[in-house]
């Protein structure tokens, strides 16, 4: 189970001393919705329920040669960002900068373990509009738009 909110960012914070990984992953169906990613070296194959907030999510570690493999069936466009891993109190915010056809595009997600504590989360000054329930800004949806 995945419980997150996204929003979209005013002001990038400062990153220097934030963790990082460069992805790319596109999309092998959307019924159900499955996606193979690549995060810096390694491997992910992950499948997504329905839901805004809340959604079932289940994400394996495979291989290089899985991962190849899968990547030469997507049917998508890549998706292509820089993910940034940021403190924020207790939780871990995800800051998401995209590239290429997608460059501009700034979001971050935050994952909670109870509805309540997404419910009750107040966001940094420096995010934005709450896009947790607009699905214009899912990755399955910016991996179909050219």
């Amino acid at each position: 189970m995945e419980i997150e909110r996204k929003f979209l960012v005013k002001e990038i914070p400062d990153l220097t001393q934030a963790k990082c990984y460069e992805i790319v992953q596109g999309y092998l169906s959307l019924n159900p919705e499955t996606r193979v990613r690549k995060r810096d070296n390694e491997y992910f194959l992950t499948i997504k329920g329905e839901g805004d907030v809340v959604r079932e999510e289940k994400e394996t570690k495979i291989s290089e040669k899985e991962g190849k493999e899968l990547f030469s069936k997507v049917e998508s466009l890549l998706v292509e960002k820089t993910r940034y891993l940021i403190s924020i109190g207790k939780y871990t915010a995800e800051l998401d900068i995209y590239k290429n056809r997608l460059e501009g595009l700034v979001v971050v997600e935050v994952e909670f373990e109870t509805v309540s504590d997404a419910e009750n989360f107040v966001p940094p000054k420096w995010f934005g509009e709450d896009i947790s329930k607009n699905k214009e800004y899912r990755n399955k949806v910016l991996a179909y738009k050219s």
